[in-house]
């Protein structure tokens, strides 16, 4: 199904039913007038007369340039889109086994999730007997949960289903960074890396240059 065209939300000039109208605008006293006249007064603005509220009684209209209220109309639309942060839930699965290099790494890869706003779900998978194992398996979710403590609460517990035991997590708000922040972080910790591996490179120029001195002193 198709959108509603913002075009066609609102009924403007001669398109308006209502017999009477509250009439709005910027150097406009707010009054209610009978159709006709409400249509002189956007005409004498050298505006058109919009109906913004077709539900209020009665109606009311704003006078202002149609082509500059869809503007303004879009360009509000797409700022609130904009501010909406699209919730994703992100997996990351272990086994009921795993150790701690490879815990540590998803940990991490976690705490990336979550400071994006999205949602983590992980759950430890159990191949064959590995079943037998499950009690390791919910402490292991478990531990993941306190380990983002900082980050995330739980949302919902270690459920077993049939292979699968699965924890979910939800961002806390105050973690949540903004779109670009990361990269930006990203962008300086980089930086940061090549500043000081010039640094160490540089000092050790110096080193050798200081050593090649010394040497030549002592032939």
């Amino acid at each position: 199904m198709k959108k509603e065209n913002v075009k066609d939300q609102y009924r403007v000039n001669e398109q308006i039913r209502a017999r009477e109208v509250r009439v709005v605008g910027d150097d406009i006293e707010s009054n209610v007038y009978p159709l006709a006249v409400a249509l002189k007064i956007a005409e004498e603005h050298d505006s058109d007369l919009v109906e913004i509220s077709p539900n209020a009684v009665p109606p009311v209209c704003r006078v202002i340039d149609y082509s500059k209220f869809l503007y303004q109309l879009k360009k509000r639309q797409k700022e609130q889109k904009a501010k909406q942060v699209k919730i994703e839930v992100k997996e990351i699965r272990f086994g009921p086994q795993t150790d701690d290099h490879d815990y540590n790494f998803k940990l991490k890869h976690a705490i990336g999730f979550l400071e994006d706003g999205n949602k983590v779900r992980a759950y430890v998978f159990f191949k064959g007997r590995s079943i037998l194992f499950k009690e390791q398996g919910e402490v292991l979710l478990l531990r993941f949960a306190n380990d983002l403590e900082n980050y995330a609460k739980v949302e919902q517990l270690p459920v077993l289903e049939k292979k699968k035991m699965t924890i979910v997590l939800a961002p806390k708000k105050e973690i949540v960074k903004k779109p670009g922040q990361r990269a930006a972080e990203a962008a300086k910790s980089m930086q940061k890396s090549v500043a000081e591996k010039q640094a160490v490179k540089q000092e050790r120029n110096e080193a050798k240059a200081t050593a090649e001195i010394n040497n030549e002193e002592n032939v």
